[in-house]
């Protein structure tokens, strides 16, 4: 039988991890502060200091809430302000899947100083949250069994067809645009001179000139993820994978990236179908940007922002799916 022997960090070592975040933390928004650095940009631009106040204000609440848990331990009444500062920091990683989407395509970020506002924050979430429950089971005795690959139950999968099939239309604009087809009024020819004038990197105009398109081919690894959490292979390697048959997947190397992806992709794509049903119904307007005309540029928004948000959502079901059947097994 396979067995488990994993300890979790007491409530002051973990707590002291996240004090000495929530201190760097706290000293990164205040050099942002110093230097006038904007830490949030829409279209390019910067929006000023307060968001650089907010990442003080929050390092300095996060840095008295872990200094209290390391100096009286994890105790009940810190839960709420832990998950609380823990839900402030996710809100500041937001979009980093974004950033990560858009240097993998070998463009560059509106704001490197924005990109490492997110990546503290994302971290100093996982560190919240797990301060948070650092005062509950300890360790998983040896020989508590490690669960044997199962299959999502019917309603999971179902979520993860759902999430394929948004895809597609996505994955067939950017591919036909790639070939160098014509949609929404802009040729391939163009688009590819968009991509090359927003510093594409050289691997990526290749893939688009070959008829590929990296944000498509992304989109396929993102599917696999996605069905890696539903079915049994994603829990150990299949007969298709000869070289590492019968291996099992380490619990945290899938549900990582399925984390990261759903903490940003389903925000992103749900606000953004609200404010997409805003432009549709007149309330709001919304700029062309490189297509003929608002109605083209709504018509690619809704293709992106529906996938985006419905595997967002398929995402959010299959990991929690995932990290309940592979719970170790008493």
């Amino acid at each position: 039988m396979n067995t488990w022997r994993q300890r979790r960090p007491g409530p002051h070592r973990v707590g002291r991890a996240a004090l000495v975040w929530a201190v760097a933390y706290a000293g990164f928004g205040l050099a942002c502060v110093l230097s006038g650095t904007s830490l949030l940009h829409i279209g390019g631009d910067g929006t000023g200091l307060g968001p650089a106040w907010a990442v003080v204000a929050v390092g300095m609440t996060a840095a008295l809430i872990s200094a209290a848990v390391v100096r009286y331990g994890m105790r009940p009444a810190l839960r709420v302000p832990l998950l609380s500062a823990c839900a402030l920091t996710g809100v500041m990683a937001f979009s980093l899947l974004m950033d990560v989407i858009t240097l993998m395509a070998g463009q560059g970020v509106d704001s490197w100083a924005s990109t490492v506002n997110k990546i503290l924050a994302a971290a100093g979430a996982v560190l919240l949250a797990a301060t948070a429950r650092s005062d509950r089971v300890t360790a998983v005795p040896t020989g508590t069994a490690a669960p044997k690959p199962s299959t999502a139950p019917r309603s999971v999968q179902l979520a993860a067809w759902a999430g394929t099939l948004a895809f597609l239309p996505y994955a067939a604009m950017k591919t036909h645009w790639a070939s160098g087809g014509t949609f929404a009024g802009v040729t391939g020819e163009e688009m590819l001179a968009v991509s090359e004038r927003n510093g594409a990197s050289g691997i990526f105009l290749t893939l688009e000139s070959w008829g590929l398109d990296p944000t498509a081919l992304l989109a396929l690894l993102g599917v696999f993820l996605l069905w890696g959490l539903v079915r049994p292979w994603g829990q150990a390697f299949p007969r298709w994978t000869p070289f590492l048959r019968g291996r099992r997947v380490p619990r945290g190397l899938p549900l990582a990236p399925a984390l990261l992806g759903a903490a940003t992709l389903a925000p992103y794509g749900v606000v953004g179908i609200g404010y997409l049903a805003l432009v549709t119904a007149g309330a709001v307007t919304m700029g062309r940007g490189d297509f003929p005309s608002e109605g083209d540029a709504l018509l690619v928004a809704w293709i992106g922002i529906t996938a985006f948000a419905v595997y967002g959502v398929a995402l959010v079901v299959a990991a929690r799916s995932y990290w309940l059947r592979t719970r170790p097994a008493a």
